[in-house]
């Protein structure tokens, strides 16, 4: 009898999303089924209706319309995101060129969407799947999501497969490493603060991740314990404290924030408030990290390195560098192989 000679083994990489063009239309399309996500916003279900599809999008869609456009401007006329999410993906690929690993991509929301490419994936008939959402820092909003509607999916299936997922690499070597290399590209010496700057939540998603207490009552800002470890604000501290170390900065040297946030009950300090106290303080050059993000997008590109460079520039300031992210670094290349191979 003749048996199965290798396992074939799916990989399967997962960014947020992207719209498919700077279009209103496609926009509106995209914040649609982004905001309507119950684990973005977490409200039941007739009051995120009314929410998102009554306040948010028709008051919010035009200027975020002019601002995708500004974004695809920057980069060449296209996502940076995809474009970058489908270096990885080619990349990554060429690791496992002699081996029976296939590597596909998608987005939780919009295009290549999940649907699709796990019905390709199904129809490959892997022997196991291995779910690694691009974002170091697990939140709920983000990696939770995505491991979410992909498990959704795959349970539909009549026959499935081993399944293995990643839930985070905020403190994976290579990952630290690509963010070090990234960094060289500037002098350090050269600038009189230093920012790191991740993606808010609300205050109610990092609380929901302790049975009992609050994320207050956690030492998130210094250490990793066994109650704070998927603790979304926990890990931004330590990924951060990784690369300061690694630049032989100390605690006084930077201030960690927190961006994008759409009402005060979101996580502190705001990194927009930040510049802004540091413009008023008559700071001249600030150094921005954005950890959180493994592409350039438009919270990196337009959000820090346009908006925050203008703001701070009316304050008297000099500049807002952007440190770029990971994007396709062969480093980072190396920390994405390094989390498939530990589960082959």
């Amino acid at each position: 009898m003749k048996l199965l000679e290798k396992k074939r083994t799916g990989v399967l990489l997962i960014q947020l999303g992207t719209p498919d063009s700077p279009k209103i239309g496609d926009v509106k399309t995209y914040l649609n089924e982004f905001l309507n996500d119950p684990r973005v916003i977490e409200y039941p279900w007739l009051k995120r209706k009314l929410l998102v599809n009554g306040i948010i999008i028709p008051f919010r869609v035009r200027n975020s319309t002019k601002i995708y456009k500004e974004l695809w401007d920057l980069s060449g006329g296209t996502s940076p995101l995809l474009t970058y999410t489908e270096s990885k993906k080619k990349l990554l690929q060429e690791r496992f060129k002699d081996e029976d690993v296939t590597v596909h991509m998608a987005m939780r929301y919009r295009n290549p969407s999940m649907d699709i490419v796990l019905e390709e994936m199904r129809r490959q008939n892997y022997d196991k799947i291995i779910i690694l959402p691009l974002f170091p820092q697990y939140a709920s909003a983000s990696g939770g999501t995505a491991i979410e509607k992909a498990i959704n999916i795959i349970r539909k299936w009549w026959v499935i497969p081993e399944v293995s997922t990643v839930v985070d690499f905020y403190d994976h070597e290579a990952y630290i490493d690509a963010m070090i290399e990234r960094t060289k590209e500037f002098d350090i010496k050269s600038y009189d603060r230093i920012l790191f700057s991740y993606h808010g939540l609300p205050d109610n998603h990092v609380d929901k991740v302790y049975d009992d207490g609050l994320c207050a009552d956690q030492p998130c800002e210094t250490e990793m314990n066994q109650k704070n470890r998927f603790c979304y604000k926990a890990q931004c501290y330590a990924t951060t404290r990784l690369i300061a170390d690694r630049l032989g900065l100390k605690e006084e040297d930077y201030v960690v924030a927190f961006q994008s946030r759409l009402d005060k009950n979101w996580l502190t300090p705001f990194s927009d408030k930040v510049i802004e106290q540091w413009g008023k303080e008559g700071a001249k050059r600030v150094l921005a990290f954005s950890p959180a993000f493994v592409a350039d997008c438009l919270e990196t590109l337009v959000e820090i390195g346009v908006e925050y460079d203008e703001d701070f520039r009316k304050l008297g300031g000099e500049v807002v560098q952007l440190v770029p992210s990971t994007n396709d670094h062969a480093r980072f290349i190396d920390c994405l192989e390094d989390l498939v191979r530990k589960r082959l």
